[in-house]
Formats: C-alpha cells, structure tokens, sequence
C-alpha cells in the first residue's frame, strides 16, 4: 500500500486533492483507494491534513496514515521543526516552494522536490490555488496515477470550465517534475 499525506490550509483544496488522486487511482486507474481529510473546526487559513491510501488489494484499514510514502506541502510554512514525523525514511516531499535547495538539509533521508506551484496556479488560475498543481506534481513524481487518469479524475469532478483551466494547471505540473 502507498500512503500520501497532505499538509495544507483550509481553503486550498487539500482534501480535494486527496480525492481526486483516489478517484484516479480507483475509478481511472483499476486500484483501490481511500482518502480522507483530518480536521477540526478550522477556518480557512488554518493547517489542515488529508490522507489518500492507495493499493492493488482493497483497503481495509481506514485509520490515519501512520508511514507516508509521499508528502505534499502545499504551503512552505507547515514544514517545521517534527515535521518529518511519521514519513518514511527515502519517502519523496513535494514542497510548493520557489527554492527547494533551502529544504535540503532539513530533509536529510528523503527525496524533496520543489516546484512553485502558486506561481503556476496564478498564471492560469489568477488565483493561487495550488491544490491541482500539487496533484499534478505527485502524479509525475510518483507514478502513482497516469497523466490521463489524473485528467480524466478532474473532468469527472469539477464543472466544465473550472476542469479545463485545472486541466492545464496539472499538465503544466506534470511535465515540469518530468523535465
């Protein structure tokens, strides 16, 4: 089984994140998955997490992940001193950040890669949104989910305008982690 975890502010769509990739892994792509969100009564602004468990059996425990694979870090900040906790030794960190290098040390013993997802999310959003970005960065980085399933994830979720413009978002994503 892979486990994912996904560090984000309420308001930046982790949990749908979290979801879609569980859409294109089962519905797109012939795996089992499970995602969930582990939040409170946060507002929007506050840290929250989602957890996507993703495997070829189906899933039978639905307890939060306790060893993650992946990490994706949809804002800089919420790496901190334990951020690391419960995250495999050589797991890969996806970090939306303009400067990866500076995560390097911190990050001893895992693969960290970088890319500036807001940047990217105003460019075609106007807005910086970066959970659909993020997706599209972890796909690519992963293998987890194929390019198609993850498109064909979000033209069955979101409405038709909003699919295209996140269409282009994890395109652009995807082919920046495999350049």
């Amino acid at each position: 089984m892979k486990e994912i975890r996904w560090h984000g502010r309420g308001g930046q769509g982790g949990f749908t994140a979290s979801r879609l990739l569980g859409i294109a892994a089962s519905v797109h792509g012939g795996k089992h998955a499970l995602a969930f969100p582990s939040f409170g009564p946060e507002r929007r602004g506050a840290p929250v997490l989602a957890f996507t468990k993703i495997d070829d059996s189906k899933i039978h425990d639905r307890s939060e992940v306790q060893e993650s694979d992946y990490v994706v870090v949809m804002d800089e900040t919420l790496i901190t001193p334990g951020f690391e906790k419960g995250v495999r030794p050589g797991a890969t960190i996806l970090v939306n950040t303009e400067k990866v290098e500076k995560y390097q040390d911190a990050l001893k013993g895992f693969q960290v890669i970088g890319i500036d997802a807001t940047s990217l999310a105003m460019e075609v959003l106007g807005r910086p949104i970066t959970n659909t970005a993020m997706y599209g960065a972890l796909a690519a980085a992963s293998g987890l989910v194929s390019l198609e399933a993850a498109l064909a994830s979000i033209r069955t979720e979101m409405k038709p305008k909003l699919a295209e413009l996140n269409v282009k978002i994890v395109e652009k994503a995807f082919e920046l982690i495999n350049n």
